[in-house]
């Protein structure tokens, strides 16, 4: 371990003088202690010494713009043993000083029982003590009515022909005194008695403050009668007693301020007995120095594993958190990440040239802040080496086939793999595993994202321990094609129906659209494609055969390719002669005839029994998007009356007649039964073909072999041997 128990502080200097800066570092000997200035190593010189203690002698402290090199800048201390290194906060060192004035009091002329005020400034460091003369003597504190204010103001109230003369004012500090010029003031007559509105002289300025300063908020109110001078906060929230008092006649001084007496003053100078008030107000800003509420701890991880350090600092304003890893600011990139504002250092696949000392250091405008933490790899001998020839290769818009070859040094105790994947664009915390039996050198990967980036990488595993990560490998998964659209089809005339669909999923207006392909069933090539922009949602086709019944095919396509296409059979026949689709189902009475009949009701019966076994064998078969009508079954006896449609959803873009070990089959004399006419006796042997969608097919990964493969592929793997973790790793 390696820690400092004193760090240098900022100082002010009396040029020429000599100044200490402390600094001293315990841990496992021997450590050694050096010194930077400005962020570059100070060399020992008589001008600047390392003592025993590791503290910094300057004996002869030299201020900017003489003619030698400065020693005013930024000092840190350097800490180091076999373990590593640690930095000590900064410390500003500057040289003091005073300028001349460049504000000096002016003459006043006041009326008896009135107010005067005179104020001066100056600069320097460290901040001067200003004190008051009146005719060259130095002003009685003690009288109440006099009130000097730190920043350089003096107020007088309730004026006596006494307190005419000449002021001066006297600034002080360790590197000079300075006297301003001298101001008159001359005390007129009585004042008038007549009425005078309040009013606000001088109201609070603007300040910014650091923690444990005094705040002084002035506020100078004249009227006749005397107003009286109040504060409160524009928020609404009560100043406080502790720490708070009014010098003077309504001046507000706050000793010890904190960052909770940020906020908006309001002075109030109100006319006694009346709500006749006057208002100024002014903003206080308190800074905090950064300081830690949460250390980052000393950690050790096997080799390997994810190494995880946190600390939070607070401040106002906000600290800015840096890492150092020893002593080198430590940025995001390869397995190193910073989160949550930098709060969080993430360090994966850690091995032995991650071990060091890691500082986080907070700094504001008011100050910084450092802590320090070691990071331990441990490292068990005769692990395996990490696993080579890391390959991906995408199979579909969901999945990635990964395979590897066995690292080339002890495999004999390996018991597994474990394949880490995420996606490229996200932090390593988010990635998530696979578990593989250590005979597996390929494992496909389900269930990712289409046009996607992933990043993969295996480690052995052994009882003792992982092994290093292969090197990652990316690979992007496909894209995906649209859905197949909802189709409708409404007929318009006896030779033109009209395609009716919905936009599907997956589909762009500006890489996508649709494409049109019709035939009569009773032939084998279609007409098409027709090609239709993605906006439109239907089409008309026209100069079709009325005798004939049409199959139409309509697909939707994108950037990555044509979709599966939704199929529509329609029947143009009988299309001029109908007046008006009959209801389903309505097993309609004799039109021609009101007569009644043993033999009208007994083939009525027939009709309507024959209408629900028909409905039922429907909705047993599940034959989406048929439609049926009792008229049908009237067909079987009279010519056809009118179109019929039989819709074949998910079918492939391919020919319709190639066969495949998982489509359902639709027997042609289904067909025969509902269009008689469009299919003639060549076609006996032939099957309609309903395509289904399927798992990715066995072997998918097998062209990725050859690399010392010795496992089977698998798509889902079994429970024996694979399972999936989709938790963060931390």
């Amino acid at each position: 371990e390696l820690a400092f128990t004193v760090e240098p502080s900022d100082e002010i200097v009396v040029p020429e003088q000599s100044v200490v800066l402390g600094c001293r570092a315990e841990g496992t000997p021997p450590v050694r202690v050096t010194w930077r200035k400005n962020g570059a190593e100070l060399p020992e010189s008589t001008h600047a010494l390392v003592l025993g203690n590791g503290s910094l002698l300057l004996p002869n402290f030299r201020p900017d713009g003489g003619t030698g090199p400065s020693d005013e800048g930024d000092y840190d201390c350097v800490a180091q043993n076999r373990f590593g290194l640690v930095v000590s906060r900064k410390a500003r060192i500057q040289a003091a000083t005073m300028s001349d004035f460049h504000v000096h009091p002016q003459a006043t002329v006041g009326e008896e029982g009135g107010v005067a005020r005179f104020q001066c400034q100056i600069h320097g460091l460290p901040k001067p003590l200003i004190l008051w003369e009146k005719n060259h003597i130095p002003i009685d504190t003690r009288n109440d009515r006099y009130t000097l204010l730190p920043k350089g103001v003096l107020q007088i109230t309730g004026l006596r022909a006494e307190d005419s003369g000449i002021f001066h004012c006297v600034a002080s500090n360790i590197a000079s005194v300075r006297v301003s010029q001298g101001a008159s003031l001359t005390v007129s007559g009585s004042g008038s008695s007549a009425y005078k509105e309040p009013t606000i002289l001088v109201g609070p300025e603007n300040l910014t403050l650091t923690v444990h300063q005094t705040a002084v908020l002035e506020c100078v109110a004249t009227g006749n009668p005397r107003p009286i001078v109040s504060w409160s906060r524009l928020d609404g929230r009560p100043i406080g007693v502790e720490g708070i008092q009014v010098l003077g006649t309504g001046n507000l001084i706050i000793s010890d301020v904190t960052v909770q007496h940020s906020g908006v003053y309001v002075c109030a100078a109100n006319r006694p007995g009346t709500r006749v008030r006057r208002t100024a107000q002014g903003q206080l800003v308190v800074q905090a120095p950064a300081e830690f509420i949460q250390h980052p701890q000393s950690i050790s991880r096997p080799a390997g594993t994810t190494a995880m350090f946190t600390c939070q600092a607070q401040g106002e304003p906000p600290p800015h958190v840096t890492w150092l890893k020893n002593g080198q600011v430590l940025g995001p990139g390869g397995h190193v990440r910073l989160r949550n504002n930098n709060s969080t250092l993430t360090i994966s696949g850690i091995g032995p040239e991650d071990e060091a000392i890691y500082q986080c250091v907070a700094e504001n405008s008011a100050g910084s802040s450092q802590a320090s933490a070691r990071l331990t790899v441990l490292w068990a001998e005769g692990l395996p080496g990490p696993p080579r020839d890391v390959r991906a290769v995408s199979v579909s818009a969901t999945s990635v086939c990964v395979s590897w070859s066995e690292p080339l040094l002890n495999t004999k105790e390996i018991i597994g793999y474990v394949l880490h994947i995420r996606k490229a664009a996200d932090p390593p915390e988010l990635e998530y595993q696979e578990a593989v039996s250590k005979s597996t050198f390929q494992q496909l990967v389900s269930d990712l994202e289409p046009s996607t980036s992933y990043s993969f990488y295996i480690k052995a595993y052994t009882p003792r321990g992982a092994s290093l990560a292969s090197v990652p490998t990316l690979a992007s998964t496909l894209g995906e094609v649209p859905a197949p659209p909802p189709l409708s089809i409404r007929v318009l005339s006896s030779n033109s129906v009209q395609l009716l669909w919905e936009l599907p999923t997956k589909l762009t207006q500006r890489d996508g659209g649709f494409k049109v392909f019709y035939r009569p069933a009773s032939q084998a090539l279609f007409t098409g494609p027709i090609v239709l922009p993605g906006t439109l949602t239907a089409y008309n086709i026209t100069q079709l055969d009325p005798t004939e019944v049409y199959e139409v095919k309509l697909l939707a396509y994108n950037q990555h390719g044509d979709g599966n296409a939704t199929v529509r059979f329609v029947s143009l026949r009988g299309a001029s002669e109908r007046t008006a689709p009959g209801p389903p189902c309505d097993c309609r009475k004799d039109e021609t005839s009101n007569k009644t009949s043993a033999t009208g009701i007994i083939i009525g019966i027939h009709i309507g029994v024959t209408c629900i076994i028909f409905c039922v064998l429907f909705l047993m078969f599940g034959y989406r998007g048929r439609l049926l009508q009792c008229k049908d079954m009237e067909d079987q006896l009279s010519p056809p009356q009118g179109p019929r449609s039989l819709a074949l959803n998910g079918m492939g873009q391919g020919d319709r007649g190639q066969l495949t070990g998982d489509e359902k089959r639709l027997d042609l004399n289904e067909l025969e039964q509902l269009f008689p006419l469009s299919l003639g006796s060549g076609q006996q042997g032939s099957r309609l073909m309903v395509s289904q969608q399927g798992n990715c097919p066995p072997g998918a990964c097998r062209e990725l072999g050859g690399r010392g493969s010795r496992g089977e592929v698998h798509s889902e793997a079994p429970a024996s041997t694979t399972a999936r973790h989709k938790q963060p790793m931390h």
